[in-house]
C-alpha cells in the first residue's frame, strides 16, 4: 500500500473534495481526484485507488438523497453511460490518457462559458434526449478511464434547470450506478490489486468528512447560488485537466 508522505499530500485533498462534491456542492469539482493523485502516481493507479472510495461514498449519498432523483432524466443517460463502459473497457490498453484528459477539459472549459454568454442574452433551453445519450455514453466512458465522468453530464443536466436536490439526488444514483458496474471491468483488468485496495482502505476514513462538508453546504447554499458555483467548479476542473493534458 502507499502511505509515502507526498502521496498522502495529493491523496488527502483529492479524496476531501470529491466527498465535498459527491455531498452535493461542487458539481464537477470531483473529477479533480485522479488529476491531483496523478500528480505524484500513474493515473492507471490513482483511478484504481478511487474507485472503491467512490463506491463507499456512493452509498453515504444514496442514504443522503434516495429516491429523490429524477427517472426520466436517469433512463436517458444510464443505458449509454454502460455502453460508454463498455468502450472503456475494450479500448483501455490503447488509450492515452493525457488525451482523454485534454478532451474533458475542453469540453468542461466550454460548456460553462457557452452558458454565461448565452444567460446574459436570452438564455437556454434543455437539450434534447440524443445530447442526453451522447453525454452519458461520454460520461460513462471518461469516468471509465479517469472518473471524470462529471463534465459530459453535467452538460446534459445543468441546463435542465432541476430543483437542486433532484439535479443532486440524480448524479448520485448515475454514478452509482456507474461505478459498481465499473468494477466488473477494473477487476478483470487486475486493477484492483491488493496494494490498490489497501491504500485505499486507508483512505477511506476520509469520505463521512468530504460528504458530510458536502452535505452541509448543500443543504445552506441558495439555489442560484448553487448553480453559479457549480459551473464556476465545472470550468476551473476543466481548467486543471486542460493543464495536465497539454503538459504531458
Amino acid at each position: 500500500m502507499l502511505i509515502d508522505p507526498v502521496f498522502l499530500l495529493a491523496a488527502v485533498p483529492a479524496v476531501v473534495i470529491t466527498g465535498i462534491s459527491k455531498g452535493g456542492f461542487g458539481g464537477g469539482l470531483g473529477s479533480m481526484a485522479v488529476p491531483l493523485m496523478a500528480l505524484v502516481i500513474s493515473p492507471v493507479q490513482a483511478a484504481a485507488i478511487m474507485l472503491p472510495i467512490l463506491c463507499c461514498m456512493d452509498l453515504f449519498g444514496l442514504w443522503a438523497y434516495w429516491r429523490k432523483w429524477s427517472v426520466r432524466h436517469l433512463m436517458i443517460i444510464f443505458p449509454a453511460a454502460v455502453l460508454g463502459i463498455v468502450l472503456g473497457t475494450a479500448t483501455f490498453r490503447y488509450l492515452d490518457a493525457d488525451f482523454i484528459r485534454l478532451l474533458i477539459g475542453s469540453i468542461a472549459v466550454m460548456f460553462p462559458a457557452y452558458c454565461w454568454l448565452k444567460a446574459r442574452n436570452q438564455g437556454f433551453g434543455s437539450p434534447k434526449t440524443w445530447v442526453g445519450r451522447a453525454c452519458g455514453t461520454l460520461a460513462g466512458f471518461t469516468s471509465f478511464v479517469a472518473h471524470a465522468g462529471g463534465p459530459p453530464i453535467n452538460m446534459y443536466l445543468l441546463p435542465q434547470k432541476l430543483d437542486r436536490t433532484v439535479y443532486q439526488a440524480t448524479t448520485v444514483i448515475f454514478f452509482t450506478g456507474v461505478n459498481y458496474v465499473k468494477l466488473l471491468p477494473y477487476g478483470w483488468l487486475g486493477q484492483l490489486s491488493g496494494e490498490n485496495l489497501g491504500t485505499s482502505l486507508i483512505l477511506l476514513p476520509l469520505v463521512p468528512v468530504g460528504m458530510g462538508l458536502g452535505i452541509w453546504l448543500h443543504k445552506r447554499v441558495s439555489e442560484r447560488l448553487f448553480y453559479r458555483v457549480c459551473y464556476l467548479f465545472l470550468f476551473l476542473t476543466g481548467c486543471k485537466l486542460i493543464y495536465d493534458g497539454v503538459v504531458a
